[in-house]
């Protein structure tokens, strides 16, 4: 079994695993052929799901891990957990068998034992949360999405490289534009550190893509394919818009609902309604990414169904199809760090 083209899943994290895990990992193997999955958690639990998800089976070794990760453990809990699926799954990565990890677990903890455990790439200061979400002109790319409340002018140009290498990785962008998320378009807005990284990225190779700053309605509009931020208004930013398609999805069922003239002008929009609703699933969405570790590391919402799960597969799939790793030390490079590869990550690669 080929390390770089196989991922670890941790089978217990999530509130219907280890069954949901199985279901998504069994849709995953019909659209990433090529991947293999070492599938760590409870045997007595997963020999049976296995056998009744034979397309899962044929791709999937298993790995027993005898603890879980619970969803409301602490950090500090978690770390001490050596033999825990989710540690065990990250242990895999670190240990060159593998070239990622999924796990739709504590997300506290997924944090701190990846970072822990694969350390960041040499010339990352910080790692970011990054996600893909829907926008007007197709999907895009957000970072930090909350592993920094608070960055600097160097985090910030570090999270628009890796955003870039993402960007390429997973949707296939040869030239992603990206923006800095302010409270206004013109130059002299925000903090201090907003305004030097935006001289930094200027004086970079991204400036041919940097288009300057950008604002909260511009996410929805993809004005750009890539939104870099702090964790804190990165966070803000995305809780809002996911409570917005909520309080979007619950005013049309109101509004369709209100008498028969209503219910009937829902039957003649249904099949447009239908794809507004595939456009925007938020199982689509699933899967933020840890980057700028040694090691592909994916964070699937812990409530999602086979579906999502799926979901989340395919994105550490593509990042490591698509030799996110090497696009990120390019980067780098670029930016003028001299990045060696660590072990492991020559194996990822």
């Amino acid at each position: 079994m080929s390390a770089s083209h196989t991922l670890a899943i941790d089978a217990m994290g999530g509130d219907h695993a280890p069954q949901s895990v199985v279901a998504g990992l069994a849709l995953a193997a019909e659209r990433h052929p090529n991947m293999r999955y070492v599938l760590v958690g409870d045997e007595a639990r997963l020999t049976p799901l296995l056998a009744r998800h034979r397309r899962a089976a044929e791709k999937c070794t298993l790995a027993h891990a005898q603890t879980v990760v619970g969803p409301d453990m602490k950090v500090a809990q978690a770390l001490r957990l050596r033999e825990s699926s989710l540690r065990r799954a990250i242990d895999l990565v670190a240990e060159g068998q593998a070239a990622g990890a999924v796990s739709a677990g504590n997300t506290g903890a997924i944090m701190a034992i990846a970072k822990l455990v694969l350390k960041t790439v040499p010339g990352i200061d910080r790692p970011a949360i990054a996600a893909i979400g829907p926008s007007a002109r197709g999907d895009i790319v957000m970072l930090d999405l909350g592993a920094n409340l608070e960055c600097d002018a160097r985090n910030l140009v570090e999270f628009a490289i890796m955003g870039d290498a993402f960007a390429r990785a997973v949707l296939g962008l040869t030239s992603p534009t990206l923006g800095l998320l302010n409270v206004g378009s013109e130059e002299q807005k925000g903090v201090e550190s907003l305004r030097q990284a935006a001289e930094l990225l200027r004086a970079s190779f991204l400036a041919p893509q940097f288009t300057g700053f950008v604002e909260g309605h511009d996410i929805a509009a993809g004005t750009t394919d890539i939104v870099v931020s702090d964790g804190f208004s990165g966070n803000v930013a995305l809780k809002t818009g996911e409570g917005a398609l909520r309080l979007m999805a619950d005013l049309l069922r109101q509004v369709f609902q209100t008498d028969l003239a209503s219910r009937i002008g829902y039957l003649l929009a249904r099949p447009g309604l239908e794809r507004l609703r595939e456009w925007l699933d938020p199982r689509r969405y699933n899967g933020a990414v840890l980057l700028g570790l040694n090691g592909v590391v994916v964070k699937s919402h812990g409530g999602t169904d086979e579906e999502g799960f799926a979901a989340a597969v395919s994105v550490a799939a593509d990042m490591i199809d698509h030799r996110f790793d090497r696009l990120i030390r390019a980067g780098l490079e670029k930016r003028g760090h001299a990045v060696s590869a660590s072990p492991r990550s020559a194996v990822a690669g």
